[in-house]
């Protein structure tokens, strides 16, 4: 088997992990991140119907640019919300910290789908959509980091990323769940029904699923036994930025890349075909979660490819994958749905290889002390650099320049930052199998 590059030293030997166990937790953090993300990323695809309900304005791109920055706000807290969580996970064990993110996210999703308009209670209901995505923020900042953690944990020292690649398939399947159930509802309302009452039904949807989520998230075992470690003497903040401050420059610059070229396909995409191209929004919803959802399918065939060359050449090859692929797939996009499908899928594999190497390699970044608050810490602050700001600077950049293509830039220029960041990466060591 080909060592991985994950730029760590190798652990000391210990027992390998139970492959029971390891499927267990595996599916436990695949689920939930999927049900988080659906939940997170509900907002983006119902933007174009939000946008003048809360932000009535004679121009339309004004009301889209204004429904889009509330989304960008919910990336705001996320590292706050990585911090608490991260605290929680290293102090007083993984599971817990997850079980409390799942209900924070559904506790917030049922609350959006509750929200009265301006229209009823004026300016207080754009307040209080602001503060439901802060919740959301809030409790994503926590997600990721801590499923990617507990599964690298759970999982046997050589099959680290196939186990790992269950954290993006969650959170992308997660996209494309919400793509499609968004789409389900435009299909079955009038356009008055979806912005009178349709546009709740997505996110009120959250409740049964985040009961359904914490029932599997009780089923699995602790992988971070805390009495006695070191983590109860310091911060784990604190042993974050003294011990391993290039790990964290590191996973912000990784992140950053992943999520920014990520999530022009995840949240821009819709708005690109629908607003710019023309389509019409229901079957581009379709096309986006058949995009979004060949990739998520995908994750686990990323994962074996890992195992297999590394996790640092899989990187590269989705990055290198962005730069070449981007700009002429987006000229693509303009020919036809058909044609503007085939290349959205295209787009999307590239994010297979980013994502799935991203996820295994972080949490192999920090000691076992401080990792989860490691992990959620630099995954947050690259998501506010360019994943949360994706969708509002790819409209801008089109409305400044007048290009509908300006965005490919936007993405070529984060891969290559991708790029060089995972070549600093050392390489030729082992999995960690802490």
């Amino acid at each position: 088997m080909v060592a991985q590059d994950t730029g760590v030293a190798p652990a000391p030997a210990q027992a390998e992990p139970d492959r029971r166990s390891a499927r267990r937790a595996a599916l436990a953090g695949g689920v939930g991140t999927l049900i988080e993300y659906y939940d997170f990323s509900l907002y983006g695809y119902m933007a174009a119907v939000i946008a003048p309900l809360y932000f009535p304005s004679d121009d339309p791109v004004t009301s889209l640019l204004s429904a889009l920055a509330v989304f960008g706000t919910a990336y705001l807290i996320r590292p706050l919300g990585g911090v608490v969580f991260g605290h929680i996970g290293d102090r007083f064990g993984r599971k817990k910290a997850l079980m409390a993110t799942l209900v924070c996210m559904g506790v917030g999703s049922t609350m959006m789908g509750l929200l009265p308009t301006p229209a009823q209670i004026g300016v207080w209901a754009t307040v209080l959509l602001v503060l439901v995505r802060l919740v959301q923020g809030f409790s994503a900042g926590g997600e990721v980091g801590g499923s990617a953690t507990f599964i690298s944990e759970s999982a046997p020292p050589r099959r680290k990323a196939i186990y790992g690649s269950f954290t993006p398939l969650g959170s992308t399947g997660g996209f494309a769940l919400a793509a499609a159930v968004a789409g389900i509802v435009a299909a079955l309302t009038t356009d008055d029904q979806l912005d009178s009452w349709g546009w709740r039904i997505p996110f009120l949807l959250a409740l049964p699923l985040t009961l359904f989520c914490l029932w599997v998230r009780t089923r699995v075992s602790e992988t971070h036994e805390t009495e006695g470690s070191d983590t109860e003497q310091h911060s784990p903040v604190a042993a974050v930025f003294r011990r391993q401050p290039r790990a964290l420059l590191q996973a912000v610059a990784i992140s950053a890349a992943v999520n920014g070229t990520a999530y022009i396909g995840l949240t821009y995409m819709t708005i690109h075909l629908s607003k710019r191209l023309g389509y019409d929004a229901a079957p581009v919803y379709w096309v986006a979660t058949l995009a979004i959802g060949i990739a998520a399918l995908s994750m686990p065939l990323g994962g074996l490819l890992g195992d297999r060359i590394g996790l640092v050449r899989l990187m590269v090859l989705g990055f290198v994958g962005f730069i070449v692929l981007t700009y002429p797939m987006m000229g693509l996009m303009e020919r036809g749905l058909l044609i503007a499908t085939v290349a959205y899928i295209v787009i999307m594999l590239n994010s297979v290889a980013a994502q799935v190497g991203a996820y295994t390699l972080l949490p192999q970044l920090f000691d076992k002390a401080s990792r989860f608050t490691g992990v959620a810490m630099g995954w947050n602050l690259g998501v506010i650099i360019a994943g949360g700001t994706a969708p509002y600077v790819a409209v801008w950049l089109v409305a400044r320049t007048g290009n509908n293509l300006a965005p490919a830039f936007f993405v070529i220029a984060l891969a290559i930052v991708g790029l060089i960041t995972v070549c600093t990466v050392r390489a030729r060591h082992t999995v960690a199998t802490d």
